[in-house]
C-alpha cells in the first residue's frame, strides 16, 4: 500500500527558510539526528525495564556510515521504531504544530540556533544538507508492519511499505550537491567527535564501500555491494557519571587527557554532583593559569544527559569561572534552541550560584589542609581567585580568607595576617595604613630597596588584573591605601611626623631648580627640590599614583578613556640633602653643571628603565667623558 500526502503546515516556504537561515550551521544536522537514535533506544531499554517489552532487547547501539557514490548518510538504531501512523504523527505534524508563527518570528532570524529545535525541527534539519530524506523503521509494538516514509525537501511526501526487518529506524540522507563536503570521513569523524563523544549508547561509525557492482536492479541499474566497517567512537560512561568513591587520581587525569590531549596536568578538580533542587553532574579542573588570562578561557564543555551542546556556558557559570576547564551536564538547563542557546532563568541562576559554592569551598579547603601547598600553587591560581574576587561579591566574601599576598622575599600572607605584619611600621600620620606593591621587580629594584631600608615591605602585584584587585581592596579594607613602590621617594610615600633638616636655603633650591629644567628640557617633567633623606639618590623620577593607575585601568579597557588620552607626566625630585647635588650647587663652570645635572637625571631615568635610544648612548658617551 503506497500513500501519498501534504505536510500539515500554513505555507508553502518553509523548507527554503530551513535551509536558507540554518546554513551557518548544518553540522548539527547530524548531532539532531543521533540525539534522536539514541532517545530511541533508551526509550526501548526503559520499557525492557519496566516490562513493558517482552521481545529480545539485543546489543543496544547507534550507526552511522556513508556511501560517497551514493551520496548517502545513513543513521541507524535499534531503538523504538515508528508505525506508519506514528511517522505521520510525529515527522508530518508534530514538527509544524508552529509552522505559521516559526515563518512570521523567524523570517528574519540571522542565526541558527534562533530556530531550531524551537518548534521541533530537530528532525528537519536533515534539510539543510540532503535535497531528499528517506526514513525506514519497524515499531516495536507487536504485528507491526515496516513503514517507509520518502520528502525531496519540498511540503509533500510520501509513505509505502517498508524493508526493514529488524526493530528500529534507519534515517538515509541524499546529500545534496552544496553539501557533499559531508561525504568525507574525516569531516564525519570530526562532527562526531565534538557532539557524540560521551552518548550514553555506543555509537559506530564507518564507512560504506560500493565499488564494486553487484548485480543489478529492478530498473537495471548497477547494485553494489555495502561493507560496513564498524569503529566505536564514544566513551558511554564518561566519569562525570559515576560517583566520585568509584574514580581514583590517574581517572580524573586520564579524562583531562581525554578532553584536552597533550595538555599540561591541571592542578587539581571538583566533581559536581547534585539531584535537588536541579540535576548537575560534571568534573571541573582548575588549569595552570599562570598569568596567560585569555587563552585558558571557554574550555568548559555544557552536555546535556551526554549529548554535547556547546562550549559558550557564559550564562550557566560566572565570568571568572571561564578560567576553569572540564565539563558540565545537566538535562534542567533550558535550551531555546536546538539544544543551543541558554535562558538566563531561576534554574541557571541557581545552578551559577551552586558551582560558584563549589569552587569557593574547595579552595578554602586546600588552603585549610595544607598551607605550604597551596602557597605553591598560588602562582598558578592567584589570577584565578583574584578574578573571582572582583567579579563576583559572594566569591570575595570566602576568597579573602583563602586569598595570598606575596612579597618580594616571596612569603605569602592572607590579607589579616598582611595587615598584622605591616600595621606598627607602614602607617601615615594619618592613621592610614599603607600597603606598597611593586609591578615589575627588576625595574623597581631601586625604589623596592629604599623601601627596605626604612622597614617597609613590598608586595609583587605584577598579573593583569592586579590594577582591579588593587582597587578593590583600597575599597573594601578600612583606613588603608596602596601605593607602588615608585610613586614617590621612600621618605615619602608614607606621610610620617618627622622632618629631615634641609641643607639648603630658599635661594639654594630655587638655583639648583633651575639648573636642573635648563638640563632635562622635558615639558612632560615638573621638577622640584626636596629635603630627603642623604643616602637616598640625588634625583628621583616618579608618576602620581592615582594618574598612573587611571591610565593603567584605561590600557586595560576599565572605561577612563579620558585619563589614557592624557600624556605621561612625570615629577623630578632632587635630593637638596645629597652631596652630588651640592656639588653641582657649587660648580662654577655653566656647561659642567649641566652636564652634571643631566648625569644624574639621567641615572633617576636609568633606575626606572626609562632611559633608552639615542638618549641611553648619550648617556654612555657623556659617563666615558665625566670618568
Amino acid at each position: 500500500m503506497q500513500e501519498k500526502g501534504t505536510i500539515s503546515i500554513h505555507t508553502e516556504n518553509i523548507f527554503p527558510i530551513i535551509k536558507k537561515f540554518l546554513y551557518s550551521d548544518n553540522e548539527i544536522f547530524l548531532r539532531e539526528l543521533v540525539a534522536n537514535a539514541v532517545d530511541a533506544t533508551q526509550k526501548i531499554k526503559r520499557l525492557s525495564s519496566l516490562g513493558e517489552y517482552k521481545g529480545e532487547l539485543g546489543e543496544a547501539k547507534v550507526s552511522i556510515s556513508f556511501d560517497e557514490k551514493k551520496k548517502t548518510i545513513t543513521i541507524s538504531d535499534n531503538g523504538l521504531g515508528m508505525t506508519a501512523e506514528e511517522i505521520k504523527k510525529y515527522i508530518n505534524q508534530i514538527a509544524f504544530s508552529g509552522a505559521t508563527e516559526f515563518v512570521e518570528k523567524f523570517k528574519d532570524a540571522k542565526d541558527a540556533n534562533e530556530i531550531i529545535g524551537k518548534f521541533g525541527l530537530g528532525f528537519y534539519s536533515a534539510f539543510m544538507v540532503a535535497d531528499q530524506v528517506e526514513i525506514q523503521s519497524l515499531s516495536y509494538q507487536e504485528g507491526a508492519k515496516a513503514a517507509r516514509w520518502i520528502c525531496d525537501g519540498s511540503t509533500e511526501f510520501e509513505i509505502s511499505e517498508g524493508k526493514r526487518t529488524e526493530r528500529g529506524t534507519d534515517v538515509i540522507l541524499h546529500i545534496n550537491k552544496e553539501s557533499k563536503e559531508f561525504l568525507d570521513k574525516g569531516k564525519l569523524q570530526g562532527i562526531l567527535d565534538k557532539y557524540c563523544k560521551f552518548l550514553p549508547i555506543p555509537v559506530q561509525f564507518g564507512t560504506k564501500s560500493s565499488s564494486e557492482p553487484d548485480g543489478e536492479d529492478a530498473d537495471g541499474k548497477p547494485k553494489y555491494k555495502s561493507v560496513e566497517l564498524p569503529n566505536i567512537i564514544n566513551n558511554t560512561s564518561p566519569i562525570w557519571t559515576k560517583a566520585p568513591s568509584e574514580l581514583k587520581d590517574e581517572d580524573y587525569l586520564a579524562f583531562y587527557q581525554e578532553l584536552y590531549p597533550f595538555s599540561e596536568e591541571p592542578l587539581f578538580w571538583i566533581h559536581l554532583n547534585v539531584d535537588y533542587p536541579f540535576n548537575l553532574t560534571g568534573v571541573l579542573y582548575f588549569p595552570k593559569v599562570k598569568n596567560d588570562f585569555e587563552i585558558q578561557r571557554n574550555k568548559i564543555k555544557l552536555f546535556s544527559r551526554q549529548v554535547f551542546i556547546t562550549d559558550e556556558v557564559k550564562d550557566v557559570v560566572p565570568e571568572f569561572l571561564m578560567l576553569l576547564h572540564g565539563v558540565i551536564d545537566s538535562p534542567d538547563i533550558p535550551l531555546n534552541v536546538s539544544r543551543s542557546f541558554l535562558q538566563a532563568d531561576s534554574a541557571v541562576k541557581k545552578i551559577n550560584t551552586y558551582i560558584t559554592k563549589k569552587v569557593a569551598d574547595k579552595l578554602s579547603s586546600l588552603f585549610k589542609a595544607d598551607r605550604k601547598a597551596y602557597e605553591e600553587k598560588w602562582s598558578n591560581i592567584g589570577l584565578f581567585v583574584k578574578y573571582g574576587m572582583i567579579s563576583e561579591e559572594k566569591f570575595y566574601e570566602k576568597g579573602k580568607d583563602f586569598v595570598l599576598l606575596g612579597n618580594t622575599n616571596k612569603e605569602y600572607f592572607t590579607i589579616d595576617e598582611y595587615t598584622e605584619k605591616v600595621k606598627a611600621n607602614q602607617t601615615d600620620k594619618d592613621g592610614k595604613l599603607v600597603f606598597l606593591y611593586a609591578t615589575d621587580v627588576s625595574k623597581q629594584d631601586t625604589f623596592i630597596q629604599s623601601a627596605n631600608k626604612k622597614g617597609y615591605d613590598v608586595l609583587v602585584m605584577d598579573s593583569p588584573i592586579d590594577t582591579h584587585f588593587i582597587s578593590q581592596m583600597e575599597q573594601k579594607l578600612d583606613k588603608t591605601s596602596l601605593k607602588r613602590v615608585d610613586a614617590a621617594s621612600a621618605d615619602k610615600i608614607i606621610s610620617k611626623e618627622e622632618n629631615i633638616v634641609a641643607v639648603l636655603n630658599d635661594e639654594e633650591k630655587e638655583k639648583v631648580k633651575s639648573v636642573f629644567e635648563k638640563a632635562i628640557l622635558k615639558p612632560n617633567m615638573k621638577v622640584e627640590v626636596d629635603s630627603l633623606n642623604p643616602d637616598e639618590l640625588p634625583v628621583i623620577v616618579t608618576m602620581d599614583e592615582f594618574m598612573r593607575r587611571m591610565k593603567d585601568m584605561a590600557a586595560l579597557g576599565g572605561g577612563m578613556g579620558f585619563y589614557g588620552n592624557l600624556p605621561d607626566n612625570y615629577n623630578v625630585t632632587i635630593n637638596g640633602n645629597h652631596k652630588l647635588i651640592g656639588k653641582i650647587l657649587q660648580t662654577q663652570d655653566e656647561t659642567e653643571q649641566t652636564q652634571l645635572a643631566k648625569q644624574a637625571f639621567d641615572l633617576a631615568l636609568l633606575s626606572q628603565g626609562m632611559l633608552t635610544g639615542a638618549e641611553l648612548t648619550e648617556f654612555v658617551n657623556r659617563s666615558v667623558s665625566l670618568i
